[in-house]
């Protein structure tokens, strides 16, 4: 049976005569004009390896359930992993609130059907603006990667320029997010950053007239704290180029929001206010700017508001300039915004109303706190260095000079416990939340330090390789 014949049983579309009614309606030859745009380096080019579909429900479900089986949540084990999805604490009203039914299941909406759920983000909005210290949040899009390079888009559109400077270590995995979404029109450039943050000399000689924004990462990739930014503001300025920050909001109750430093645009992730990790993250992206038209008037994303109503003295919640929007714009738009993660706004919503300001300052001194004790205790061992001298929050970097990362994760696996990620041969990303206990910060120490002292053999897969 040949593929152009098969029908599957779960997608009626495959059928030849749908197939063929489809492609007609379109004017396309075949399924494969729809992807030509796909580089062939990234292409398969075979069948994926998928097993016979099972016809009978009870079947499946019971395949499901087996590959689900082998899945080991962090609730599960000792987590230390971080590199942008991280296990803070969900209070138990955040999931109860987004398991109703006005906001679970309205995908979109329309001010006759809607039941709450345009206020629920406009509080929101409101809530982000005074965490960020900015005046206008969007309602939450795609994700943090899409809102950063939504974000340089917009500094390449008010500028006219098409080059980026990124000054920040940032995840390889964003960056070539961010890459691939902005590549018809802006091109960037990576200055190497200096002890974890930021070489502002080094910037300095590289702006021109041609630099459309500087991009920094704060926590970045290492979760380093940019502490040179009023200076890199300085600079892009005097260029005429917007500075544009991408950052996770966890740590702004008390640390400087970005927007006070002189930031234009700041772009981010939420899912650590309010939302869980289940296997790869709730995910949805934020973008910030002042109270200017020309900056409001770029953002792509749906903003909501307080508007009047045909009754005089009656007020309620709606789309605020929705004429800049590609909804309204369609092929016109200056971009595109599809799917929006509408119900995570709700969720972080009302997160931020449960901590209040004074629940985040709690919080983000207790992360800084458990950071700074956590690197000491790991600098604390023998063969093991702190990969910088920047402030931390969160997550930070260790070098081991006598063994491999790879083989501190395969052995602490087997106690049970995750101690992060492996960035390169000797480097391992640790990340620590309010999740993460004194006394598991000590285990994950004692269990490094007995891998670094174990007996080592020719064989073993913890032979240090001085000894190999």
């Amino acid at each position: 049976m040949t593929s152009e014949s098969f029908v599957h049983p779960y997608i009626p579309n495959t059928a030849p005569a749908s197939r063929e009614a489809m492609l007609a309606a379109v004017g396309a030859e075949s399924v494969e004009e729809f992807y030509a745009d796909v580089p062939p380096a990234l292409r398969l080019n075979r069948p994926l390896d998928l097993p016979a579909p099972l016809v009978a429900e009870q079947d499946l479900a019971r395949h499901v359930r087996g590959i689900l089986a082998s899945n080991r949540s962090t609730e599960e084990r000792l987590s230390f992993l971080g590199a942008g999805t991280y296990n803070h604490y969900v209070p138990a009203v955040v999931d109860e609130v987004i398991r109703r039914s006005e906001f679970l299941t309205a995908y979109a909406g329309e001010p006759y059907e809607d039941h709450g759920r345009f206020q629920a983000l406009f509080e929101y909005q409101s809530l982000m603006a005074e965490l960020l210290a900015m005046d206008v949040v969007n309602v939450p899009t795609y994700d943090g990667y899409q809102a950063t390079a939504t974000g340089l888009a917009m500094a390449g559109r008010l500028t006219g320029r098409g080059r980026v400077l990124l000054v920040s270590d940032v995840l390889p995995e964003k960056l070539s997010k961010v890459r691939d979404y902005i590549r018809a029109s802006l091109e960037i450039e990576t200055v190497p950053a200096t002890a974890g943050i930021a070489d502002v000399e080094v910037l300095r000689t590289l702006l021109d007239g041609e630099v459309a924004a500087v991009w920094i990462e704060t926590p970045s990739a290492t979760g380093a704290i940019e502490t040179g930014m009023p200076a890199i503001v300085e600079a892009a300025h005097e260029a005429g180029a917007i500075v544009v920050v991408g950052t996770d909001p966890i740590g702004y109750g008390v640390l400087t929001p970005p927007a006070v430093q002189g930031a234009d645009i700041v772009t981010g992730d939420i899912q650590s206010l309010g939302l869980h990790q289940w296997f790869g993250g709730a995910h949805a992206g934020f973008i910030a700017v002042h109270d200017d038209p020309r900056f409001v008037m770029e953002m792509p994303s749906r903003l909501f508001g307080l508007e009047s109503t045909d009754v005089p003295g009656e007020y309620g919640f709606g789309d605020v300039a929705y004429e800049r929007t590609s909804f309204a714009q369609r092929e016109e738009g200056k971009e595109w915004v599809g799917t929006a993660a509408a119900l995570w706004g709700i969720a972080s919503g009302v997160y931020l109303s449960l901590m209040g300001p004074a629940g985040m300052a709690e919080l983000g001194e207790l992360l800084l706190a458990r950071t700074r004790y956590a690197q000491q205790a790991l600098a604390a061992l023998p063969g093991v260095e702190l990969g910088d001298s920047a402030v931390h929050l969160r997550e930070f970097t260790v070098t081991f000079s006598g063994i491999r990362a790879v083989d501190v994760i395969t052995a602490l696996r087997g106690q049970g416990i995750e101690p992060g990620v492996a960035v390169d041969d000797h480097t391992l990303l640790v990340c620590v939340t309010e999740a993460t206990s004194a006394s598991d910060i000590d285990r994950l120490a004692a269990a490094i330090a007995g891998v670094i002292e174990a007996p080592t053999s020719p064989t073993s897969p913890l032979t240090k390789e001085h000894g190999a």
